[in-house]
């Protein structure tokens, strides 16, 4: 799975496109059409297996059990200054692909952009 960071303060889908100060109109078109010839690359190699963004963290809830009671809170956990915006399911011969993949997303230039392996159901690779 790849996961797709993004500062809450721009919550932008792709995240680049809220940087209006920081890139050119041209540098944000290159980089939807970057990420445009990457998403139609995977869907046709068959690696792409599903896609989706996450709601601001404003719509946000996060429960926690203590002593028997839930608490739930308003927001992600964290004190991290990104949160998850969304997430791309590959199905890629080696963590190495993936990484590759990854790393061509345009997003990977202003925040993170993590790779993490799917747990089998028998939790084996543990």
């Amino acid at each position: 799975m790849i996961l797709i960071y993004s500062n809450p303060q721009s919550w932008v889908h792709p995240m680049f496109l809220h940087q209006r100060e920081q890139l050119s109109d041209a540098e944000r078109q290159s980089r939807l059409g970057q990420l445009g010839d990457l998403l139609q690359e995977i869907a046709e190699s068959g690696e792409l297996v599903g896609s989706g963004a996450l709601s601001d963290p404003l719509n946000t809830r996060t429960v926690t059990v203590r002593e028997g009671a839930p608490e739930v809170t308003d927001g992600p956990f964290g004190e991290a200054k990104e949160q998850l915006a969304g997430y791309f399911l590959v199905d890629c011969e080696s963590m190495e692909r993936a990484t590759e993949i990854a790393a061509r997303f345009p997003d990977a230039r202003d925040c993170a952009v993590e790779v993490r392996p799917l747990m089998d159901p028998s939790g084996l690779e543990m």
